[in-house]
């Protein structure tokens, strides 16, 4: 059934699209734009709004995130792996964590993509937001859509972390180290939260819910798309159905809307490459298994998959730190009285993600050295001479929010967070039919597949309990959640009733400690919720799947916008390069369509770096 036309449809809601449709609807308002989304809505809703509430949405029961099942590893122990995306309006600009973090500018010039380059991409960095938290940063920008802060108060475990980083750990401290280049040294973790109403800075309020007004831009939740129609290889619209999760008890009717310009599929790494390969265009073999007759034989559709690989280590905080577990528990007397303080002035710790501290680091020769022979030649190829790239991000989190750790006792926790930023394994995604015929999905993470994406993980296990132990809020290791060391190791985890000396000596491991060091990440290593890379813009000999201009190789009329198109890795929480590939996309787009969009008169890169 064909129901109603537009002249853009969006295949998808989530923060690229979001970032999409709301610039190109202010730039034109007569442009008549459809938003589909399988999620709900999240206006402001209050697990959506109030930052301190991000967890839930991690919760298996969740119905704003889906869970895809990846198959089992045996470098993961055989373990079948679980990474989560947004399923709601915003995407996971509605559900993250809310870390403010940007890649070094040379990620962007590595993509070797006409106009993708720092140079033309600064300036949209610039343009998205307003940078809060201090003034006059040459790569800041201050007058965009999203706000980034310091949030509602502060933490105090993450000024110990700080402290103890630049003091143990011997590296330097500075204010900003998302200026595009510096890295290895402490520095504060800003935040995508509005610091005066102390509300969640995501895409969806602030580009296309703030546009109410305008009748021409539509947006229908609860409906998943399930291919682009095509004449003639042109799209010309997508068909949907109701989403079987958002409405469990809707129909699953077809219906047809019609494009007159243009079809942007926008559903991220994991349900982008499906919308393409269910309008038939991918690998033969993948769509010939599927039942589905192939249009446009486009073989890197769903392959370059891309995360980053996480491990996140609890340990017991002492009973005057401040967390957010009470929080993340329901205490119902600490929630009301800091929503009371929240709704007045936009602070406390609603205004929180328990994250105030980070480092972008890089290993020293001493550390360099400690992480062996395995991981050297990567060293070499990739960051030697890279000074900007780091090897992983670490940081403190004020509070357990995972659910591995749902089952401890009521208490103050810290959690080390590790996470690295360019694994070298590369995963693919594609749809399967399951023994009744029913869609499921082929999904290989490609986790710790390369020998050396491990070694910064098992590094960075030792690393950062030195720097725990040291902290005045230590009280010692969660055992659950750390590695099984043998009995009678000096590695062994307990709890205890103080930190250690500033000057006290590292813990030595065996080669039997490192064993269960190396077992603990293979099977607790997981998603950062950092997915990407599965419609690469890349050539199309390269198994690219858009061109510089977004443009699915073999049709017309059909682009896809979204992390899917990132050909590499970046170094950065992935919220920051999902705007600003939503701002790229846009002018891409108006341009082509005639549209006269506002330009970007910032500061260049190449002037930025002549100035210092």
């Amino acid at each position: 059934m064909i129901i109603s036309e537009f002249d853009i449809i969006f295949a998808g809601g989530g923060t690229t699209a979001c970032v999409v449709a709301g610039r190109l609807a202010a730039w034109d308002p007569s442009l008549s734009i459809l938003i589909l989304e399988g999620g709900q809505h999240t206006l402001n809703q209050a697990a959506h709004v109030q930052p301190y509430q991000y967890p839930i949405h991690q919760v298996r029961t969740s119905t704003t995130m889906t869970f895809n099942v990846g198959n089992p590893s045996p470098r993961l122990n055989g373990r079948a792996p679980i990474v989560p995306c947004a399923h709601c309006i915003g995407g996971g600009s509605s559900v993250n964590a809310m870390f403010y973090t940007r890649a070094p500018a040379s990620d962007f010039d590595d993509w070797e993509a006409e106009g993708w380059d720092s140079e033309n991409l600064i300036p949209l960095m610039k343009k998205l937001e307003t940078y809060e938290v201090q003034p006059n940063s040459p790569t800041h920008g201050y007058s965009g859509p999203i706000k980034v802060s310091s949030g509602g108060c502060k933490i105090g475990a993450s000024e110990e972390f700080i402290r103890v980083g630049t003091t143990y750990h011997k590296r330097q401290y500075v204010e900003d180290t998302d200026d595009l280049e510096t890295c290895n040294t402490y520095s504060p973790w800003a935040k995508y939260i509005n610091g005066t109403t102390g509300r969640r800075s995501d895409a969806a309020h602030h580009y296309v819910y703030n546009q109410a007004h305008n009748a021409n831009l539509q947006i229908w939740v609860g409906k998943r798309v399930k291919r682009v129609i095509f004449q003639d290889k042109r799209a010309v619209g997508v068909e949907f159905t109701s989403d079987p999760v958002s409405c469990p008890d809707a129909g699953q009717s077809s219906i047809i809307v019609r494009a007159s310009k243009l079809v942007v599929v926008s559903a991220g790494a994991f349900g982008s490459p499906a919308i393409l390969e269910r309008s038939g265009i991918g690998a033969e073999e993948i769509l010939k298994r599927c039942n589905i007759e192939q249009l446009v034989d486009l073989p890197g559709v769903g392959e370059n998959y891309r995360d980053h690989n996480g491990v996140f280590v609890p340990y017991f905080a002492a009973d005057e730190a401040i967390t957010m577990d009470p929080l993340w528990l329901g205490k119902e007397s600490v929630v009301q009285e800091n929503l009371a303080q929240w709704k007045i002035d936009g602070k406390s710790l609603i205004a929180q993600n328990g994250s105030d501290a980070k480092i972008k680091w890089r290993p020293d020769d001493d550390e360099l050295k400690a992480m062996g022979s395995i991981f050297q030649s990567r060293w070499k190829e990739f960051f030697q001479d890279r000074p900007d790239k780091a090897v992983a991000i670490f940081a403190l989190c004020a509070g357990t929010a995972g659910s591995r750790l749902r089952d401890l006792p009521a208490r103050n926790y810290m959690i080390a967070c590790c996470f690295t930023l360019y694994p070298v394994s590369a995963g693919s995604v594609h749809i399967k039919l399951d023994e009744n015929g029913q869609e499921g999905i082929d999904f290989n993470t490609g986790y710790l597949d390369d020998p050396s994406d491990i070694v910064p993980l098992n590094f960075g296990y030792k690393k950062m309990r030195e720097i725990f132990r040291r902290m005045p809020s230590y009280r010692g290791e969660v055992p659950a959640g750390h590695p099984r060391f043998p009995k009678g190791s000096a590695a062994v985890c307990r709890e205890t009733t103080g930190p250690v000396d500033m000057n006290a000596s590292d813990l030595i491991y065996t080669a039997e400690d490192n064993e269960a060091i190396d077992r603990y990440h293979r099977d607790r290593m997981q998603t950062t919720w950092h997915s990407l890379g599965t419609c690469a813009m890349k050539p199309r000999a390269d198994q690219g799947v858009v061109d510089a201009r977004l443009n699915v190789y073999g049709v017309t009329n059909l682009k896809v916008a979204d992390m899917s198109i990132a050909p590499k890795n970046v170094g950065t929480n992935t919220y920051s390069t999902a705007l600003l590939i939503g701002e790229k996309a846009a002018i891409i787009i108006a341009d082509e369509l005639g549209i006269e969009c506002r330009p970007c008169s910032e500061l260049s890169w190449k002037s930025y770096r002549s100035r210092l």
